[in-house]
């Protein structure tokens, strides 16, 4: 099994492209070992002790190292086994018993978060999975549109300016209703 890297603009974040699908209906991310357990994948990756972050895309996975952890050159190896063993061996990606979490919305506002989720599928994940990240739709309350940013997004240097110059700017531009967006 040939697997790609590729950098992110989070530099602690190597993109993982499998030449197959990952996770095709939902994104999906563990941001600590604890989180890991819905995931014999994610599970495994965080045993080496340096991964910080597992994030599942459609077609690839991202891995985030810890502050101090090994060089790329030392753990990106044993990275690339353990995704290859585990598409070799066919178990799952989750467990069956996976849950994701819930949205929130005043049921007024119905036409509103289909015009900001429509913009956020059309035009915002597309760009964000590019760069190894996605960022998922959590709710829309009082003007605000509240999104959690999930992949290399999370906790990337540039990842406010991303939220509030562009993602921001957008919705507001195309959705007057919303006056702020707010990571969660």
């Amino acid at each position: 099994m040939l697997i790609e890297t590729e950098r992110t603009p989070n530099p602690a974040t190597l993109k993982f492209l499998p030449g197959r699908s990952v996770s095709p209906d939902a994104t999906h991310d563990f941001a600590d070992a604890d989180a890991a357990d819905r995931s014999p994948l994610a599970r495994a990756l965080f045993s080496l002790g340096d991964v910080e972050r597992v994030f599942f895309g459609q077609d690839f996975i991202t891995v985030t190292k810890a502050p101090g952890s090994a060089e790329w050159a030392t753990l990106r190896p044993d990275i690339l086994g353990i995704i290859a063993d585990h598409f070799a061996s066919g178990a799952p990606l989750l467990n069956s018993d996976a849950v994701e979490a819930e949205t929130f919305d005043d049921p007024a506002d119905a036409d509103i978060v289909d015009q900001i989720r429509d913009l956020l599928d059309t035009r915002i994940r597309p760009a964000v999975a590019n760069d190894g990240g996605d960022i998922v739709y959590r709710g829309f309350q009082r003007g605000i549109v509240y999104l959690h940013m999930q992949g290399s997004c999370a906790g990337c240097p540039s990842s406010t300016a991303t939220l509030k110059g562009g993602i921001e700017n957008l919705l507001k531009y195309y959705v007057p209703e919303v006056t702020e967006v707010r990571a969660v």
